[in-house]
């Protein structure tokens, strides 16, 4: 299989960011919901926060990556076509899509960047994007967790539509991105 998409289907990199995002994503909510398991400034709850800044600060980057390999390659035609209906839904959750993968992490970063703490990276410190804010801090805090809370309907969403190609309508929507060809 190529790096690359062909017209009938989506090349190995696509697949692996797909999946890789999936599990990143998976991550990320799993953390912010499991550090409320744990007492207010203990050690796993601290551990717990700082993996889901690295993780979504990795949705974010690579999101770039896919938005880059999404424009090199064409996309793969679904056969049997859809409606033409269903087009404008399907672009509309996929920018959604995007936009939660770029707009949470991005103001996830600018939540610690305006609280005054430390943006951490896999060992590394990242740079404050914002001088210090409480109150600005507080307002992205809001949206971002408006974002968090949205990205489950998304990516339910996209998950049910995913399944209603494969079993209602039964086009290759769904194997086009499988790891492994399907007949």
């Amino acid at each position: 299989m190529s790096w690359k998409n062909t017209e009938s289907r989506y090349g190995s990199l696509s697949i692996a960011l797909h999946w890789l995002m999936l599990v990143l994503i998976a991550g990320v909510y799993a953390c912010i919901e499991l550090r409320g398991n744990f007492p207010k400034g203990s050690d796993m709850r601290e551990l717990l926060k700082q993996w889901h800044f690295m993780l979504g600060l990795s949705v974010f980057a690579l999101a770039w990556l896919r938005l880059l390999a999404r424009t090199i390659s064409p996309t793969p035609t679904i056969n049997p076509a859809p409606p033409a209906w269903q087009a404008i839904p399907a672009k509309l959750m996929h920018a959604a899509l995007y936009a939660l993968m770029i707009g949470a992490p991005l103001a996830g970063w600018l939540i610690l960047s305006a609280a005054g703490k430390p943006i951490p990276f896999f060992g590394l410190e990242l740079p404050a994007l914002l001088a210090p804010n409480k109150p600005l801090a507080g307002e992205i805090k809001e949206w971002h967790e408006l974002a968090g809370s949205a990205g489950y309907w998304l990516i339910g969403l996209h998950a049910v539509a995913g399944l209603f190609h494969h079993f209602v309508t039964r086009d290759n929507t769904l194997t086009r991105i499988l790891p492994t060809k399907h007949a």
